[in-house]
């Protein structure tokens, strides 16, 4: 069976220094917070070339207090794309916000900047230049996701949203180390460092993972990063003062420690990502009613995911796992589709790219030690599937 990730593979190698971590929380009894924490939360900054780093519990809780910390919460609207996970509306709708939607880039799956631009011109009008726009009552923030490892257009977002005086808060929950580069800067950006705010999973599946759950928000912002470290800990400023309401999403020390060890080597795992994807398409190529991923010009992809687009979906996804090869969908039904935002009124044809996607896209195995072998195994099988 060739699974569709094997962190086994990886963990195995890194057993013994998983082992040390765990040994040093046993003897100090230092759970939660403390000096695991706070260095990951130094190293993560500066990986994502960002100023601060608050660990939480989930890729969920970083996107949500990122946006309470914001101001973002009832009666506000808060902008994303239906091609995602429901984390990323979820946590719109647990602030009290409202999420909405606009539809994505057929070729690149992340959000289509002509396509907010035109959800926002019929909404609004930009506020005038020198004054604050009443909008704001409702239309607070853009969150673009960084989908399957690629980073959204950024330039472009953050430009629209700057006109309309909207905030971005970046879903980068996919996209560990990913850059774009910055046609208006004319330099490369980390993923995590271009918006009001970002969040980042570390899901164990993930680019860096943990062996548990656990996230991260990073940001420029010191007053938003003060507000998350109070948010995760119950709203308190120390010990038993609360200066608000909050909640328990706290990033353990054990987790924190699993992940500076893997930071040490995310990039190099990314780059063996990079490589596999480029003997994947090298050998998917020319193959009637298959796209292979598309990568912007703009962008340097840490590929979490390896997802084609494929006529007869379901067919061929049978027909790998009658070969022992799993596969994944990312993600079936579009999010405006889902039984839990029926309320948002939605109907079937409002984003047509998203529903068009979501009927053809298929995951393949993906993830760092995948061998050579393994990768023409996973091709032939495609071939054989597509000449019978």
């Amino acid at each position: 069976m060739l699974p569709f990730i094997d962190l086994s593979a990886q963990h195995q190698a890194l057993e013994e220094e998983f082992m040390q971590v765990f040994r040093h929380a046993l003897r100090t009894t230092s759970f939660i917070g403390g000096p695991h924490v706070e260095a990951f939360e130094e190293e993560f900054a500066q990986f994502c070339e960002t100023k601060y780093c608050v660990g939480v519990n989930s890729g969920t809780d970083g996107l949500r207090f990122a946006l309470i910390a914001a101001g973002i919460g009832p009666g506000h609207e808060v902008i994303t794309v239906p091609n995602t996970f429901i984390a990323t509306a979820e946590a719109i709708s647990q602030t009290g916000a409202t999420p909405a939607f606009v539809d994505i880039n057929p070729k690149t799956y992340t959000m289509d900047p002509q396509r907010l631009q035109d959800y926002l011109k019929t909404r609004l009008e930009p506020p005038a230049s020198n004054q604050k726009s009443e909008i704001r009552n409702r239309v607070r923030a853009v969150i673009p996701v960084h989908l399957y490892g690629q980073p959204s257009d950024m330039d472009a977002i953050v430009e629209i949203a700057d006109q309309y005086d909207l905030m971005v808060i970046e879903d980068a929950c996919q996209a560990h180390g990913a850059q774009y580069f910055s046609k208006k800067e004319n330099r490369w950006r980390k993923a995590g460092s271009m918006g009001t705010a970002a969040a980042f999973s570390f899901y164990p599946g993930k680019n860096l993972g943990a062996c548990g759950e656990a996230g991260a928000m990073t940001t420029n912002d010191k007053v938003i990063a003060q507000k998350v470290r109070m948010l995760r800990d119950h709203g308190q400023a120390k010990k038993y003062y609360h200066d608000m309401e909050g909640y328990n999403g706290r990033l353990d020390a054990i987790q924190a420690g699993v992940l500076r060890i893997k930071l040490k080597r995310l990039s190099d795992w990314n780059q063996a990502r990079r490589e596999n994807v480029t003997y994947y398409n090298e050998l998917l190529s020319n193959i009637a009613g298959l796209t292979t991923p598309v990568e912007a010009d703009f962008a340097c992809s840490v590929y979490h995911l390896y997802v084609i687009l494929v006529d007869q979906r379901d067919d061929l996804q049978k027909f790998l796992s009658d070969r022992g090869i799993a596969t994944g969908l990312h993600y079936p039904l579009p999010l405006h589709l889902q039984k839990a935002y029926t309320h948002l009124r939605y109907k079937r044809g409002a984003f047509p790219d998203t529903e068009m996607v979501a009927e053809r896209l298929l995951s393949l195995p993906m993830y760092p030690e995948l061998t050579r072998e393994q990768i023409e195994y996973v091709a032939q099988s495609i071939k054989e599937y597509t000449h019978s």
